[in-house]
């Protein structure tokens, strides 16, 4: 009997040891412990370590670290004057002209300072601008600058201790990359969705004049307008402006301005208060075959010139009719586009070589740009 109490007090004193170790360095394996509720059903609760690791394969990271910077946009603007004078709109429809309307968008803080990148078919006519942090704080913004051809707008908020996020390198982005859409989708609520960079340098769209979008199949929807678009390291690298839809929700096709075309807009708004273009006064064509034998055309890539303003850029260094642009500071030109954002990139009044394809002869000509008129406001 002696000898089998030995044991069993030796056996205690090991385990008492052992849950002593464990208490003392690996506290969290013991919090896995049955838990009894007030319905006597006893439940196992597995372990939650303060500091856990995400689960792989999560963006919870990237979203904290980019969502802060996020910002929701409301509008609101007067009716038109003349809705409110008209007696017959007033018969018919009451007095709802009199009400003012309100637009949705969302935002990237971008700077300590408070400036704010969007859209600028978010805030285009707007009187007021109310915009809503991540942790609950509104104030007013004021419009420092517009860009509608990129269809970009920069704002401004009077905030302390503001939240910024990280610019990246979109032009590092590739087909396939993961990419996080943030924004305030249908008014809801700050939103993350997730996809994949879908394409790169869409045009011709028909939506912007200077169009170099990413395309992801990320889900924007009405209300993402403005917002972010980041990598899986919470980087920004564009900001999403539009998608494709039939239905006004997402399917799948959404676009984002890069963060390099909305870093110049922004460098140009701040500074000068408008964006600076070169502009060399030609009409442009892609090369079709019934073009080329109508101007009797032998280049086989390039743009057509069909047409060239009087006294402008490029008519005083020495371009003409029917000429076809090949480069332009070193860089191939193969469409209407690439010349139109190669040509807006140069700085006016600094000449840059032009190499030119006319008919038989190629020539060099040094054109000085002039600055891009500013457009009309785009109807969208």
């Amino acid at each position: 009997m002696r000898r089998y109490w030995l044991l069993f007090s030796q056996a205690v004193t090991v385990l008492l040891a052992a849950w002593f170790v464990v208490a003392t360095l690996k506290p969290d394996w013991l919090r896995s412990a049955a838990v009894t509720t007030g319905t006597g059903v006893a439940l196992v609760e597995a372990p939650t370590p303060a500091n856990a690791p995400p689960p792989v394969g999560s963006f919870r990271q990237a979203a904290q670290r980019a969502s802060a910077a996020v910002v929701s946009i409301n509008t609101s603007k007067a009716p038109p004057r003349q809705q409110l004078n008209d007696p017959w709109f007033r018969f018919f429809f009451g007095d709802q002209g009199e009400q003012a309307q309100v637009g949705l968008g969302s935002g990237v803080i971008i700077s300590p300072e408070g400036y704010i990148l969007t859209n600028n078919h978010v805030v285009e006519g707007a009187d007021e601008i109310e915009v809503t942090l991540n942790d609950s704080r509104s104030t007013q913004a004021k419009v420092i600058g517009t860009d509608p051809e990129t269809d970009l707008a920069v704002l401004k908020i009077e905030l302390d201790r503001l939240p910024v996020i990280t610019l990246g390198n979109s032009d590092a982005l590739q087909v396939g990359d993961q990419v996080l859409a943030i924004g305030n989708p249908f008014g809801v609520g700050q939103t993350v969705t997730s996809g994949i960079v879908s394409a790169l340098g869409r045009n011709q769209l028909g939506i912007n004049t200077f169009e170099n979008f990413i395309q992801t199949d990320a889900a924007i929807n009405p209300g993402n307008s403005g917002g972010a678009l980041v990598d899986v390291g919470g980087q920004l690298m564009g900001i999403n402006t539009a998608i494709y839809s039939r239905s006004g929700g997402s399917m799948g096709i959404g676009f984002a301005i890069p963060t390099s075309t909305a870093k110049q807009v922004l460098e140009g708004i701040v500074k000068d208060g408008v964006v600076r273009r070169g502009w060399i006064g030609v009409e442009p064509a892609d090369l079709s075959p019934d073009l080329m034998e109508t101007f009797g055309v032998k280049a086989r890539h390039g743009v057509l010139v069909t047409g060239v303003l009087q006294n402008g850029p490029a008519a005083q260094a020495g371009l003409r009719p029917g000429d076809v642009i090949i480069d332009v500071a070193g860089k191939p030109i193969a469409n209407v586009s690439e010349l139109l954002t190669t040509v807006a990139a140069l700085k006016p009044g600094a000449a840059a070589p032009f190499k030119v394809q006319r008919r038989d002869a190629s020539l060099e000509l040094n054109v000085t740009p002039g600055q891009r008129p500013r457009p009309r406001a785009p109807v969208r």
